[in-house]
């Protein structure tokens, strides 16, 4: 692990510290949170999205990556029509697939989530809104807020052409507009396969809501989601259960 790597999961291994008990990391973490939430951003939504029918499956998945996968997860297990939003990895082998080996940087893996939802009560295009505006900011290249690396890049791994089609045309949109400050260099990557997290890292938002890094962090994206997308949101979280 390079001195960059090792230093982007300072705050993020002192809140899991915390979080399993080890008391100690608290100062460290403190020390470490220098950077506060992605801000939301006011976008359009996509003018092209998947169609809707009564022949459509009610059951569909997608796989975002966009920083830190605890709140990627906490957000869209608020999204109203999503059934089931998991933290793992993709973009590498299935055995580079751990926690501390992604953390190295070199796996090729993102910490993403998988997203299973119901097209017929939110579609694959208004996903991609909520994660352009709300969870992420696209304009920053392998990082998210305190954490850098290239694990916490922001890309998406389409799980078909017409998901591929959607999100490329997307992302065309909102450069043409000029929604952000800042090029998008999130990318549209090759679905290789997506690997659970160990399971200390599912349900985080909800479990640790008080700790620092998700507090500073993650929290205010919910209440962006609550804010921006009121048809979206819903209260209760859908959380990952430990015997799926």
């Amino acid at each position: 692990m390079n001195l960059a790597n090792r230093k982007d999961s300072t705050s993020r291994r002192a809140a899991l510290a915390v979080s399993l008990g080890i008391g100690a990391a608290a100062l460290v973490l403190a020390q470490h949170m220098a950077f506060s939430a992605e801000a939301a951003v006011v976008i359009a939504p996509p003018a092209l999205d998947e169609p809707v029918s009564a022949a459509t499956a009610h059951e569909e998945t997608a796989v975002f990556a966009g920083g830190c996968f605890w709140g990627v997860q906490g957000v869209f297990q608020h999204v109203r029509g999503v059934t089931r939003a998991v933290s793992g990895y993709s973009g590498g082998q299935q055995d580079t697939a751990h926690y501390e080996t992604v953390s190295g940087g070199d796996t090729g893996h993102a910490e993403s989530v998988k997203v299973t939802f119901d097209p017929s009560k939110v579609t694959y295009g208004q996903l991609l809104q909520v994660y352009f505006s709300v969870i992420q900011d696209p304009t920053q290249l392998n990082r998210q807020g305190p954490d850098s690396g290239t694990q916490y890049r922001s890309a998406v791994f389409p799980q078909n052409d017409t998901q591929r089609l959607v999100a490329q045309s997307y992302i065309a949109q909102l450069q043409k507009a000029h929604a952000f400050p800042a090029p998008i260099v999130t990318r549209t990557e090759p679905f290789k396969g997506f690997y659970p997290a160990e399971f200390y890292h599912q349900n985080y938002l909800t479990l640790h809501p008080n700790s620092a890094y998700i507090a500073l962090n993650d929290m205010p994206k919910v209440e962006n989601l609550k804010r921006l997308f009121p048809n979206l949101y819903r209260d209760k979280a859908v959380l990952v259960e430990a015997a799926q």
